[in-house]
């Protein structure tokens, strides 16, 4: 009975609530976009350029300086920033988790050559990293992901790595070698499960950042193509109309915004559930 009520008031925790609100709300959005715009978000229109919020049914957040619509291309600019986010998390998590167990559990070289080099790139700020890479092999929405790949598989390594060092020495894990358990099995089945916890809250709260990262750069020019709708790209494009029309970056940047905070909200949350010692006070 307790554990019912418990796991029940994790999920009224407002937390829990309002994350899900956020950022389900954006996903559900993006998804049906293809439905409800039916390609608004590339639609020219000079006769109505420049429409402020809330004046036309249309057009219901307005439209930019070439008459596309501003509600539309805040929702297919969410399908960008979300994708980037997820899939580069993914790519970084694979790759990251798999050398944090390699590293942590066969020591010697492997471990010394993998902290070693991650060292070296997390002495690297992001910047100037981005602008090397975008320079050798260019700008696009491939490039940004395997960007952000690159950026942050060394968080997660790091993560693993600690992780497996403090329990490889465990009853269970010296059980498994006593009775000839393989190496694999022993990574895979007895070591990987008991340090995903702390690699889904990481995982929630780096698409949160990745979202920002690649609004960022693509604001500065080093993103994904400006004629793909992204909250970055519009974001530059309504700065030199900051003054006469304001909601052409208000909105994008209000939409990254709610989707971060929704993403933080939720990795507040999965941080407090996975792991009850570290949870934070109310």
């Amino acid at each position: 009975m307790t554990s019912t009520s418990s796991l029940s008031s994790r999920y009224k925790n407002p937390e829990f609530i309002v994350g899900v609100l956020l950022t389900g709300g954006m996903v559900l959005l993006v998804l049906l976009s293809g439905v409800i715009f039916q390609g608004a978000a590339d639609k020219i229109n000079l006769t109505v350029r420049l429409l402020p919020p809330f004046s036309d049914a249309a057009h219901l957040l307005g439209t930019d300086p070439l008459g596309r619509d501003v509600f539309a291309r805040v929702i297919s600019g969410g399908a960008v920033s979300l994708q980037v986010g997820l899939l580069s998390v993914l790519g970084a998590v694979i790759f990251g988790v798999l050398m944090g167990l390699i590293s942590g559990y066969f020591r010697g070289f492997w471990d010394v050559f993998v902290m070693r080099f991650a060292d070296i790139q997390l002495a690297l700020p992001f910047i100037l990293l981005a602008i090397t890479f975008i320079a050798i092999v260019g700008g696009g929405l491939t490039n940004m992901i395997i960007l952000l790949i690159v950026s942050q598989w060394v968080q997660y390594a790091r993560l693993v790595r600690g992780s497996v060092l403090a329990l490889r020495d465990r009853e269970f894990i010296q059980s498994a070698h006593a009775i000839g358990v393989s190496h694999f099995r022993i990574i895979f089945s007895h070591l990987l499960p008991n340090l995903i916890g702390p690699v889904i809250v990481l995982m929630t709260l780096n698409v949160a950042n990745n979202i920002l990262l690649e609004s960022s750069l693509t604001f500065l020019g080093l993103g994904v193509d400006p004629l793909t709708p992204s909250w970055g790209g519009m974001l530059a494009d309504g700065r030199t109309y900051i003054q006469t029309a304001w909601w052409v970056s208000l909105f994008p940047g209000m939409a990254i915004l709610l989707t971060v905070l929704g993403l933080n909200l939720l990795g507040d949350w999965l941080r407090d559930v996975l792991d009850p010692a570290g949870r934070t006070s109310r």
